[in-house]
């Protein structure tokens, strides 16, 4: 009680803070998309109560679910930018959360599969109303579908961010011939702080066209966008979000 006696003698600046904390808690709310191929695809949406400004859409590494962006999507929102985080149909498990659009299919799929699944995400971006910039971000194999996805749609997404690509998909199309496509759309590559990460990241900014693109190579981080989180890359994280912030911030720049 003495706790909270003390809080409350800070006044309005204290009350207006948790009048906006709990606002923004409030904004987070699931979200379901229909895939091309009828498939149900679960997610998360959190807003920033502002559809004209950019939306990130967050796609998650293998055995993994919407929850590997839930301290990412937080810090997102916080520096205004929309957030839907979708669970794909190729994951599992990880981060202490069931993969709900693989749990309603009965099974896992193969991760160049799932390519529709971040489809339907870029389509739901502008069919519910937002107005502003899109950037897609993938997280190992999706960190390869970003490109691909990005290719198969032009104009339509304005910045990409991959963490951890690789060419993991097959198919007929590698992860460099989609980046070589992408003359029009900021690019943000990096990886883990090993030499296969740094080099087959490098491969893939290599290929894409124009001077809108950006490779970090971290001091330290883990595999996937892992490497924004402070409970899997405590002592790297800050390294990684300030390049990130930066990225973000050119790449959603109004043109003068």
């Amino acid at each position: 009680m003495p706790v909270y006696g003390r809080a409350l003698m800070l006044g309005p600046c204290l009350t207006a803070f948790i009048v906006v904390a709990l606002a923004g808690a409030a904004r987070a709310e699931p979200v379901t998309l229909v895939a091309a191929d009828k498939i149900a695809v679960f997610g998360t949406y959190q807003s920033t109560g502002d559809k004209t400004k950019p939306i990130v859409l967050l796609f998650h590494m293998g055995s993994s679910n919407a929850g590997e962006y839930a301290p990412i999507s937080n810090k997102l929102v916080a520096l205004g930018y929309n957030a839907l985080a979708i669970d794909q149909r190729s994951g599992g498990t990880e981060f202490g959360r069931a993969n709900a659009t693989v749990q309603a299919l009965g099974h896992n799929t193969r991760q160049l599969a799932a390519l529709p699944d971040l489809q339907a995400a870029l389509d739901w971006a502008r069919a519910s109303g937002h107005t502003g910039k899109i950037i897609v971000c993938g997280s190992s194999y999706s960190a390869s579908l970003v490109f691909l996805l990005a290719a198969q749609n032009p104009g339509k997404i304005d910045a990409l961010m991959a963490f951890s690509p690789a060419e993991y998909l097959g198919g007929s199309t590698t992860v460099r011939d989609a980046a070589a496509q992408l003359k029009d759309v900021a690019v943000f590559v990096t990886s883990a702080s090993t030499p296969e990460e740094i080099e087959a990241a490098r491969a893939i900014v290599k290929a894409v066209p124009g001077k809108a693109k950006t490779q970090l190579i971290p001091k330290k981080a883990p595999h996937g966008a892992s490497a924004l989180r402070s409970d899997t890359n405590a002592s790297g994280q800050a390294e990684v979000w300030t390049a990130v912030k930066r990225f973000l911030a050119r790449a959603t720049r109004a043109p003068k």
